[in-house]
């Protein structure tokens, strides 16, 4: 766009003057087609979109997203329309449709979408984007491939300011970006992820994580080889009969997939209230599967307040708390990296049923770093209550794993589940006892019965739970 031209002002446009391909951008760009674009452009676009867009948000703060985004299509032709004309007032030539089409989306996808990340998570292949710096991508396929990828900004500091944008223009959980706060974690559109910091490592770091199996059941994790069906039988039982269950695992095994695998197996007549740091299960989005879903998503909050809480903050405990007067059947609380391990050992403590994810190498690391993540809430939780209380509440680990095989028509990424871990209170130093009842043979990842089944779990086949077929895998390891 020239200096002359006003971005914010509307025209009106005269039927003699060139004209802009209106159609509407709906079409994703692939890859290949962001090649060629004048980025300087886009962001140029964008912003004066932006402006135009809030100012006609104040007069018609009613209208909802999908509204938004047909007035901000609108908006964005009507800015081509006027580049069109500028370029060709100085003499560049006509843009031609084509490139035009491909113009109006990049600027619609920086405008409500991820900008020039957005072709990377269109991609049904794509798994995960890590980003060190605007130039330094790296794509990793559902097979396990790492390839480079393009440029994402033209600069780290165009994209912190795009981070910045994306932080800021959300109407439902907003959140800051900034020296002062330099870490960023968002849901996105389709059930994506977004990790980010700035200022506090040598360039701009970002992470994209894609969730490619969302409505999943356990039988589509046998069907893919990711877990037995008699080990399925036991987990679809264990959670009918409301047995508290954490999934562990380390990062893209598949763990908050195997939740919501867990979670299938739950009746549609129950209603199910879910407590995370961002949207990750999407429950609230199966409707068919889950009816009655009430979710809450926590909220970072502003400045510090003389309470000490931040302006506008809200807790995984005041999600917690409030739920109480919804009727729940069932309290789900998400991934636990920290002190909102309190909120998950308070929702198992209620009895009905709980589930969550941690990060950890094994089932009985889990365990510790339950334990850690309690003692990060102060001083008032020692490691005496935290061990006692996550012993008591919860009652089954299971541990899912994953790595890249080599194959001969390329690779694949294998998924599967490694252990299933019973937990309770111990006499031992520990504090609690561990009874592996599903584990995979040394080098194998095909998960089989390993030892007897506790008295008080074989009450599961009440639920579903082949025991038959356990104690006789059972057997036959062991002979």
């Amino acid at each position: 766009m020239t200096e002359s031209k006003n971005p914010v002002a509307t025209q009106s446009v005269g039927a003699d003057r060139p004209r802009a391909d209106n159609s509407r951008p709906s079409v994703p760009l692939a890859m290949g087609q962001l090649q060629g674009l004048d980025w300087s452009l886009v962001a140029a676009l964008r912003s004066a979109a932006s402006e135009r867009l809030m100012a006609a948000l104040d007069a018609e703060s009613h209208l909802d997203r999908a509204s938004q985004q047909d007035l901000g299509r609108r908006i964005i032709s009507e800015l081509l329309e006027d580049e069109v004309v500028d370029q060709a007032r100085i003499g560049r030539g006509m843009i031609d449709r084509q490139h035009q089409s491909r113009l109006a989306q990049a600027v619609f996808d920086a405008l409500f979408r991820l900008g020039r990340l957005q072709p990377l998570v269109d991609d049904p292949s794509v798994e995960n984007v890590t980003i060190r710096g605007c130039d330094d991508v790296w794509i990793e396929y559902a097979d396990g491939r790492l390839e480079r990828g393009p440029a994402v900004a033209d600069s780290d500091q165009d994209l912190i300011d795009f981070l910045v944008f994306l932080a800021s223009r959300s109407e439902v959980n907003a959140r800051q970006f900034s020296e002062s706060n330099p870490r960023l974690h968002l849901r996105l559109d389709g059930g994506s992820r977004l990790a980010a910091t700035a200022w506090v490592t040598p360039r701009p770091s970002v992470v994209v994580r894609r969730h490619r199996m969302q409505d999943v059941t356990l039988a589509d994790l046998v069907a893919k080889r990711s877990l037995s069906g008699l080990a399925a039988t036991f987990l679809a039982a264990a959670v009918r009969a409301r047995k508290s269950i954490v999934v562990a695992g380390p990062q893209g095994a598949g763990k908050t997939t195997m939740v919501r695998a867990l979670c299938a197996e739950i009746p549609p007549s129950e209603a199910i209230g879910t407590f995370e740091t961002e949207y990750e299960l999407h429950l609230h989005e199966m409707r068919d599967r889950h009816p009655i879903v009430h979710a809450w998503e926590a909220r970072p909050g502003g400045e510090m307040q003389p309470n000490g809480r931040r302006a506008g903050e809200f807790t995984l405990d005041d999600a917690l708390y409030d739920s109480y007067r919804f009727s729940l059947s069932r309290q789900i609380v998400g991934e636990v990296r920290g002190a909102e391990v309190l909120a998950m050992i308070e929702a198992m403590q209620s009895g009905t049923g709980s589930l969550s994810t941690t990060h950890a190498e094994s089932a009985e690391r889990a365990v510790s770093k339950l334990v850690t993540c309690a003692m990060k809430a102060g001083a008032h939780v020692t490691e005496q209550y935290a061990t006692r209380a996550i012993a008591e509440a919860l009652n089954i680990v299971v541990h899912v794993d994953s790595r890249v095989e080599a194959m001969d028509s390329g690779s694949v990424k294998r998924r599967w589940t490694s252990q299933i871990v019973l937990l309770g209170p111990g006499e031992r130093e520990k504090g609690y006892s561990l009874t592996t009842v599903f584990a995979c043979p040394r080098g194998t990842t095909a998960i089989r019965a390993v030892s007897g089944m506790p008295e008080e779990y074989r009450e599961l086949a009440g639920y579903g739970f082949d025991l038959t077929g356990y104690l006789a895998e059972s057997q036959r390891a062991v002979s």
